[in-house]
């Protein structure tokens, strides 16, 4: 038994039992893993998979039992090669975030521009997802970290971290009748109009949709989508009124758009980096979570990692207070690199 057939068997597990697509998702060829897959059956002594002619049509109740262990072995075996690489101080490998479309396109591309600066021999893959997906792709191992936003409650399936708070914004063409508030409308104002917002307010359970019925109303959803570019452009369209994160929104698009920011109007949001607690973390990626909370102290979140002391997060700051930090950093670079080079 050898780690690259627990591989290929947990590949197949994954792909469907497609052993086609399984090829591709660990760069081998279909025979080479049919014949892995054969001797380690064989050594075994029996099936993992139920066969209907060439095909494999499900997992035994024993293959169950294998696989499970398989993923446990291989997770190990990961560990103790993250291990090794932090105590040597290695400065290369690869780093799987699942986030959503908004961390990934509004949050994530300064920081990860400073972790690149920093590791430039680490490649970072970005798996934009919606929210119950993020979650799952950390649960099956497709993801080292994952970042999250909920409205109150702590994030399950791993090891949660809060980063920072944000509010919402309503968001209309500059033409609309709400754009000449100078803030957000009231909950019955707003439910007057169609609303364009993220998937997620379709489920009975959301934030945005527990705010309306707290207050008696009705919500009218007319659009969702997981990108909030695209919840800006139907915005433009004249589709409804948007809802969506504040950090979605830059300074090209208040050209035609305006932006009416609305505290207390929705619960607060809180975003989430979600470890795995079963994984060890390579230092650059505690590097990355401490660049994008700076109030983390990068030691303290190791120890608590290594079970060595029990979690006592600090109060995460708003994204307001980041961002404004982040610009104010960005226009003293200039001037310090002119008093270095002098």
């Amino acid at each position: 038994m050898t780690l690259t057939q627990l591989r290929y068997l947990i590949a197949i597990a994954d792909s469907g039992l497609n052993i086609t697509l399984a090829a591709e998702r660990v760069h081998a060829t279909q025979p080479g893993i049919s014949k892995q897959l054969k001797q380690l059956e064989d050594e075994l002594g029996f099936q993992i998979f139920a066969r209907k002619g060439k095909s494999l049509e499900r997992i035994t109740p024993a293959g169950v039992q294998v696989i499970d262990r398989a993923r446990v072995i291989l997770a190990e075996a990961a560990n103790i090669r993250a291990l090794a690489a932090n105590l040597r101080n290695e400065a290369q490998g690869e780093l799987r975030i699942a986030t959503t479309h908004t961390q990934a396109r509004f949050v994530l591309p300064r920081t990860v521009a400073a972790l690149k600066r920093r590791y430039p021999q680490v490649s970072v893959h970005l798996k934009p997802s919606g929210d119950a997906e993020v979650l799952a792709l950390l649960e099956r191992g497709e993801a080292d970290i994952a970042l999250v936003s909920t409205a109150g409650s702590v994030p399950a399936g791993g090891f949660a971290v809060p980063l920072f708070r944000w509010d919402r914004h309503v968001l209309v063409p500059r033409s609309h009748p709400l754009a000449r508030l100078d803030a957000a409308p009231r909950l019955d104002e707003l439910a007057e109009y169609p609303l364009v917002s993220y998937e997620s307010s379709l489920k009975p359970d959301s934030s945005l949709r527990r705010a309306f019925l707290g207050a008696g109303l009705l919500p009218r959803i007319a659009i969702t989508a997981r990108d909030a570019d695209l919840i800006k452009t139907y915005v433009r369209a004249g589709l409804g009124v948007g809802v969506l994160a504040e950090m979605a929104m830059t300074p090209e698009d208040q050209v035609d758009l305006k932006a009416l920011p609305a505290p207390g109007l929705f619960p607060v949001c809180t975003t989430w980096v979600v470890l795995r607690r079963d994984r060890v973390l390579r230092d650059y990626a505690l590097d990355l979570i401490a660049d994008l909370a700076p109030q983390l102290d990068r030691r303290g979140l190791r120890r608590v990692l290594d079970g060595v002391t029990t979690p006592d997060w600090p109060q995460p700051p708003h994204w307001r207070q980041l961002a404004a930090r982040a610009e104010n950093g960005s226009a003293a670079a200039p001037a310090l690199a002119a008093a270095r080079a002098a």
